[in-house]
């Protein structure tokens, strides 16, 4: 069975600004309306029920809520350079931002596309949520706009 929260509909969604560094046109600070969905694939079990929703979406909405309004940088990234104090210095191709520590979020990626959004997103919930046996994999997608979006799959079970 498929159990699937489309973040569009049910309000977990988050705005936030990031840059892709020496990309061409990605490569300018900009931000994103991102939608985060997720899919769950497993039996039912206890109620008949894959998984209840109910703690899904507070998860989704946790880490959603502590994304919004950051600026969201790559800790890993080897084409800039972070220098973190009172304030987030950031050096990449020729320029330097200067952003107030409150506003920023180091992730834990080379970049902050997608792709690795996604992966780092479906990560934080892994740690939030307690899967049932009876659920083998995991997506959780993430759509920066209408019809582009990325996803990361976590095999549980097989």
């Amino acid at each position: 069975m498929r159990l699937e929260i489309d973040g569009r509909d049910a309000g977990i969604k988050f705005s936030a600004c990031h840059f892709i560094p020496g990309h061409d046109k990605c490569g300018r600070l900009h931000g994103h309306a991102y939608i985060i969905r997720l899919v769950l694939h497993g039996e039912q079990g206890e109620r008949s029920m894959v998984m209840d929703f109910v703690p899904l979406k507070r998860a989704l909405r946790a880490i959603a809520d502590e994304l919004d309004h950051h600026i969201l940088l790559p800790g890993n990234c080897p084409h800039l350079k972070l220098s973190i104090g009172e304030e987030v210095t950031v050096l990449t191709n020729g320029k330097r931002y200067v952003f107030p520590l409150e506003d920023v979020i180091v992730l834990d990626a080379e970049e902050t596309s997608a792709e690795e959004l996604a992966r780092i997103l479906l990560s934080m919930l892994l740690e939030k949520v307690q899967f049932p046996a009876n659920v083998r994999s995991v997506e959780l997608g993430v759509d920066e706009e209408l019809g582009q979006s990325a996803w990361a799959l976590m095999e549980l079970r097989c």
